[in-house]
């Protein structure tokens, strides 16, 4: 694997490497004459120049696809799953690499970004037990001389369009299930943090997996219209913002594709007054700052319930000056940089915007960044936010946290069921039973107890409810499974030619 090795030093040296599509097992250089830039954000330079694909382009992926898919949905699974051990192991001894490059496009901290290697490491395991995940029913002598039976079939070609913020993770969350059922698979990756998606199809090629099985193309919307419009793709997985989230799945959907759409999230913390102020502020801080805030399951918004909230802004406070903002490379650092400028520059936006609505700006995040040219913002926080305001109602998707206050569990709970996000919910407290009666009330598809950030792991689902899913099946796990399978039954007989005869009337089960 020297491509990564030679992309370090090209960026070190401060030249601009280019980054190709992968298509029928080979990298392929972009015939389109567009490209777009990537960056090193903690830098704030140019390192990388990324094709963009035409909708040939992004035809020749799909027919690779197409052509690859007869042969590999005939391999066994005993095959698959041996092909998957390998990449298991090619994943985790490669787990580094794939991390600094990581840091070196996203911008998050290398611990991070091994941190997101490892979860989707997770789900590449899971799909190592396809034999038992694809395991059908059989009902003997359901009547007489007849036997029924269930299987789960692959759908074909399927694609997946992934979001900036996890360029390794969210992939592997789609392509390792897809793959593992006997589909093939094109990837339409960010095009702000490209590199890893070829990386990744170059280990899947060293383990073994036959070409075409796995394709990836660069590009923006041009790009993603022509996987949603394609007539061989049978299924598209999605990740990223709300409203595009809605554009894909009644684009894919009224293309006749199945589709999985996961959308934007105003996550909420609720403290309770019985709860650790101390284990409260220490989850606080890690989930709405980690990864600068750019995560889909970051706390962005914290409900302090009755008297814990002067004692919680205390505790946040306290703690602020503490986080290392710096350089992803830098063991030192905890929080890096923003993905882009103009991202930068959007997020920032709002500490002004929650003064200007009537938001008490407790630490800006605008006074503490590091100097320099990267695209860093410090950590915010924001009390006295009321449900009318932007930085309420708005997914800033960075390190800006946000403080509301409440009487009573009840208004708590309302503020998070009137939300029109539902994706993820934390509560912390120190009663069991306020507990149990938090997740049966409230209306979010991944919720946690004292613990702030409750993604499952790879033997559930990922997924939020409201505007924050569009589509019936979540990712991963069991129903990541059925949304890349569809089911089959066979009704079967094997009489004696001596018992035949014609009868036209309705089949009997007695």
């Amino acid at each position: 694997m020297t491509e990564v090795a030679d992309q370090f030093t090209e960026e070190q040296a401060g030249k601009v490497a280019r980054i190709s599509h992968w298509i029928d097992g080979a990298r392929v250089e972009g015939a389109s004459g567009r490209s777009g830039p990537v960056y090193n954000p903690a830098l704030g330079v140019q390192t990388g120049e990324v094709d963009f694909a035409s909708v040939e382009e992004v035809d020749a992926a799909v027919q690779a696809a197409k052509r690859a898919f007869e042969s590999w949905r005939s391999f066994s699974l005993s095959r698959r799953t041996e092909l998957f051990f390998r990449i298991r192991e090619l994943v985790h001894e490669h787990a580094e690499d794939i991390a600094r490059l990581l840091t070196l496009e996203h911008g998050k901290v290398l611990s991070d970004a091994k941190g997101e290697v490892a979860r989707g490491l997770e789900v590449i395991e899971f799909c190592c037990g396809i034999p038992e995940l694809l395991k059908g029913g059989y009902s003997e002598q359901a009547s007489t001389g007849i036997d029924v039976y269930s299987i789960r079939q692959p759908l074909g070609v399927v694609a997946g369009i992934t979001p900036f913020n996890f360029p390794a993770m969210v992939p592997m969350w789609m392509w390792a299930p897809a793959i593992a059922c006997g589909n093939t698979f094109v990837l339409k990756p960010s095009e702000k943090d490209p590199s890893a998606s070829v990386y990744t199809a170059e280990l899947l090629k060293e383990a073994g997996l036959p070409d075409g099985v796995f394709n990836a193309v660069h590009g923006d919307k041009i790009a993603v219209d022509a996987v949603l419009q394609h007539p061989e793709i049978a299924a598209v997985s999605f990740v990223g913002s709300t409203p595009i989230a809605r554009y894909v799945y009644e684009t894919a959907t009224a293309h006749g594709k199945r589709v999985q759409a996961l959308g934007g999230a105003k996550n909420h913390m609720i403290v309770l007054p019985d709860a650790d102020i101390d284990m409260a502020a220490d989850a606080a801080v890690s989930a709405g700052y980690g990864s600068a805030g750019e995560r889909c399951m970051a706390v962005s918004m914290l409900v302090a319930v009755g008297h814990a909230g002067d004692d919680l802004v205390a505790a946040i406070q306290e703690r602020l000056p503490r986080v290392k903002v710096g350089d992803g490379m830098d063991p030192d650092s905890e929080m890096g940089p923003m993905v882009t400028r103009e991202h930068r520059d959007k997020v920032a936006s709002y500490i002004e915007r929650g003064r200007e609505e009537g938001a008490k700006v407790v630490t800006d995040g605008r006074e503490s960044a590091p100097d320099g040219g990267g695209f860093f913002l410090g950590v915010t926080l924001l009390d006295e936010v009321t449900p009318e305001m932007d930085v309420y109602k708005d997914e800033i998707f960075g390190p800006v946290l946000g403080i509301t206050r409440v009487d009573t569990y009840e208004e708590a709970v309302r503020l998070v069921n009137e939300n029109p996000y539902g994706n993820g919910v934390a509560l912390f407290t120190r009663d069991g039973g306020v507990a149990r009666q938090f997740q049966f009330d409230v209306k979010a598809g991944m919720v946690g107890v004292n613990v702030p950030i409750p993604v499952p792991v790879a033997y559930y689902s990922f997924g939020g409810w409201k505007s924050s899913l569009f589509g019936d099946l979540h990712i991963y796990g069991p129903e990541g499974i059925q949304f890349y399978t569809r089911g089959k039954v066979v009704t079967s007989r094997w009489p004696d030619p001596a018992t035949s005869k014609v009868d036209l009337g309705f089949p009997q089960t007695r």
